[in-house]
């Protein structure tokens, strides 16, 4: 998809399945289950779409995914499809791994920068060996400092290797990577969530990471039990639908199975996602959230 100057492309790490009731909160089964179907062991499918942007001759690359480093028993608890991964799905579009110039982790969960690292003869080390890694001074402190609640979320492997290769470079809170191409500080999820701006000059696009995972997490009440700071979380993502109705964002959504490009369209008082496909054409429209913040009954399907 052309934006400006750059160029997007969803990038895929296959799909993994968590629990319905831990990605849809205090919201209960009987209603997120019509748009989320969940398996016999109540577990929903999720995609894993990390983002490819190609701007004057540089190659960025939006988190890395899932990666392979789980158990065998892991790989089942989280049922993990990697049959398209990120090394794969970057080759179709002629990038190698040493060709990635810069990479931006939203946060570091082990479903966002799996494949951060490799294994090699025993030793992990950085899957890009040409790439600074761009994350958040507060994102890195945490992953570093885990409670109870927090410790399963992070793997030291997906990150620490980074920073003996030298290759991670520190932000503290918004910041432009390169000229069109920003982070931005969206605590909520955790503290030290960024999300990624893209500014084409004539068009925009917000990659949301974890801050909406999905199309039907822009409802504010639709938060996950892994949102750390849920208040914090409803007024961004407030603040993220009205900035995108505004500004005309092109949204990209990490884990929704059906939708990775969509844009927010206001209606007679309602909001409505407009997908749009990999090539920038209106798909298909949704109808999602009234202003007031009280939703159309009509299910969400696509």
């Amino acid at each position: 998809m052309k934006l400006g100057k750059f160029e997007l492309y969803p990038i895929s790490d296959g799909h993994f399945w968590l629990d319905g009731g831990a990605m849809y909160g205090a919201v209960p089964k009987v209603l997120w289950d019509k748009v989320s179907p969940s398996d016999g062991q109540n577990r929903i499918k999720l995609a894993v779409n990390c983002l490819l942007i190609k701007a004057d001759g540089k190659c960025i690359l939006v988190d890395t995914g899932i990666g392979d480093k789980f158990s065998k028993k892991l790989r089942e608890v989280y049922k993990i499809d990697r049959d398209v991964n990120l090394i794969a799905s970057l080759a179709r579009y002629g990038v190698k791994p040493q060709d990635i110039d810069y990479v931006i982790n939203t946060h570091l969960h082990f479903d966002h920068c799996g494949s951060n690292t490799s294994n090699s003869g025993g030793k992990y080390l950085p899957t890009f060996g040409n790439a600074k890694y761009f994350i958040q001074q507060q994102e890195w402190f945490s992953a570093q400092n885990t409670d109870e609640r927090t410790r399963s979320s992070y793997r030291a492997s997906d990150f620490l290797p980074l920073e003996a290769a030298g290759q991670v470079e520190f932000v503290d809170g918004d910041f432009e990577i390169v000229r069109g191409i920003k982070v931005l500080l969206t605590n909520g999820h955790t503290l030290g969530h960024q999300s990624v701006l893209i500014d084409g000059g004539n068009g925009s696009a917000l990659y949301l990471g974890d801050i909406i995972p999905t199309v039907y997490h822009l409802k504010p009440h639709y938060l996950t039990s892994y949102d750390l700071y849920p208040v914090d979380l409803i007024a961004r993502k407030k603040q993220i639908v009205e900035d995108a109705v505004r500004e005309d964002h092109l949204l990209v959504f990490e884990h929704d199975p059906k939708i990775v490009f969509a844009r927010l369209r206001e209606r007679q008082g309602s909001l409505k996602v407009e997908v749009v496909g990999g090539e920038g054409v209106v798909q298909k429209r949704k109808k999602t959230a009234k202003k007031s913040g009280r939703w159309r009954k009509k299910r969400l399907s696509g």
